[in-house]
């Protein structure tokens, strides 16, 4: 007689609740999310690359021209513009390998991280590759991820781990136009509460000064920036018990945390509950993997989170490692499959921009394209292509997710 351990029955018991009592409004997300078609496929490029991060100009006059930049595995940024995917200019890192890509609230300077030891910050609509300001770390900081507040006066940035030390560092992110220095150095880091490297930095989406933090530790920490030591300034830590991939806010107000791991785990705190007797995690998922059921399908990795506010949904983006992207809908009791988009990407996708505005979604992958998804009527003229083999220097450069499915790693 097969014996089930009591802690999957109650797994099982909390999918199938899950799925049974899915709220009325999942159809029409269902829909929303199903509907949407390719309507441009990016330009063809000489170099191919895997395509890591996607941001879109948040600009007023952005609708008009709206500007895309796109983090590649070659350490280039790339400008397109967005209704014709063309790409207008590149930006480099060099001698270092840039790391994330993130536009200003305010206006359409770019940032990204340097594993040279600085933060740079180009004018997106400038052809000179010169950044207009550099923001130089410590000596022998590598940064690996940042992020800028939402009032664009804070940059912090995480680093590898050198020696004993991984720090969060800071810079006034303010350009002074009576300074005529393009170089700044940090106001002071953070030294005492990640151990090893900082894979991940997220700013509260409102409030400049909340940022959270996540590890290859496996905690994920919470700062009040506006409290002067770091002691006092840690809000929280959260533990993920694996090595973080991706954090994100999340929840009315944004007072939710969410994370995923390398390992393709999830967790789920609600801030609410610190001074409260409640418990904070809502969800802790060591491998979504083993427990999500996708109509048709598997899933072999997770791509990132989407906080939808209209709906005040939690959705994560997962895939396959032929291209089919998969989302989820987020509950207390679980993980749902809501929907799949099939024909896009012929490769693992890494990441993707979604747009509230006009409910389109970017998507960039390992097969070296950029597609711009939106409601409405397919335009047969794009056609999936054909994955590109990258270069091995590529996988040294990335840190990928483990491909392994769970159904292959159950025969092991």
């Amino acid at each position: 007689m097969l014996l089930i351990p009591s802690t999957k029955v109650e797994t099982i018991v909390k999918y199938l609740y899950c799925t049974l009592s899915a709220p009325p409004d999942m159809e029409r997300i269902e829909e929303q999310f199903a509907n949407l078609n390719i309507v441009k496929r990016s330009s063809g490029t000489t170099e191919p690359t895997y395509l890591l991060g996607i941001d879109a100009s948040k600009t007023v006059q952005a609708e008009k021209e709206s500007l895309i930049a796109v983090l590649c595995s070659n350490g280039s940024i790339r400008i397109y513009d967005k209704e014709r995917l063309y790409i207008l200019r590149e930006f480099r890192g060099y001698p270092g390998l840039l790391n994330g890509v993130k536009f200003a609230n305010s206006c359409d300077n770019i940032y990204s991280s340097c594993t040279d030891g600085t933060v740079k910050c180009w004018d997106a609509r400038l052809a000179s590759e010169k950044p207009v300001q550099l923001f130089k770390g410590y000596p022998s900081n590598i940064f690996i991820s940042f992020d800028i507040s939402c009032n664009d006066h804070v940059i912090c940035a995480g680093t590898e781990k050198v020696d004993d030390d991984a720090l969060l560092v800071f810079w006034d992110a303010r350009i002074n136009s009576q300074d005529l220095s393009t170089s700044k150095d940090p106001l002071g880091a953070y030294s005492e509460t990640h151990s090893d490297d900082v894979t991940q930095v997220r700013f509260h989406p409102s409030n400049p000064n909340m940022v959270v933090s996540g590890s290859t530790d496996g905690l994920v920490n919470v700062f009040d920036i506006s409290i002067d030591n770091e002691e006092d300034a840690l809000v929280t830590t959260c533990n993920s018990v694996s090595s973080v991939s991706c954090i994100g806010w999340s929840g009315k107000d944004y007072k939710q945390i969410y994370c995923m791991t390398h390992d393709e785990g999830f967790c789920w705190w609600d801030l609410n509950h610190l001074d409260t007797d409640e418990p904070i995690t809502r969800l802790n998922i060591q491998d979504v993997r083993e427990v999500i059921n996708v109509k048709g399908g598997i899933l072999d990795y997770l791509v990132g989170g989407l906080y939808h506010e209209k709906m005040d949904k939690l959705f994560v983006v997962g895939g396959t490692n032929t291209g089919i992207i998969h989302l989820l809908s987020c509950t207390t009791a679980g993980l749902i499959h809501v929907t799949s988009l099939h024909g896009g990407h012929a490769a693992t996708v890494r990441s993707f921009c979604w747009n509230m505005q006009d409910d389109s979604l970017l998507t960039g992958g390992e097969d070296a394209q950029l597609l711009l998804w939106k409601p409405g009527a397919l335009d047969k003229a794009f056609t999936k292509k054909d994955s590109m083999k990258i270069a091995s220097s590529v996988y040294q450069r990335v840190r990928v997710h483990s491909n392994d499915s769970y159904k292959r790693r159950k025969k092991q």
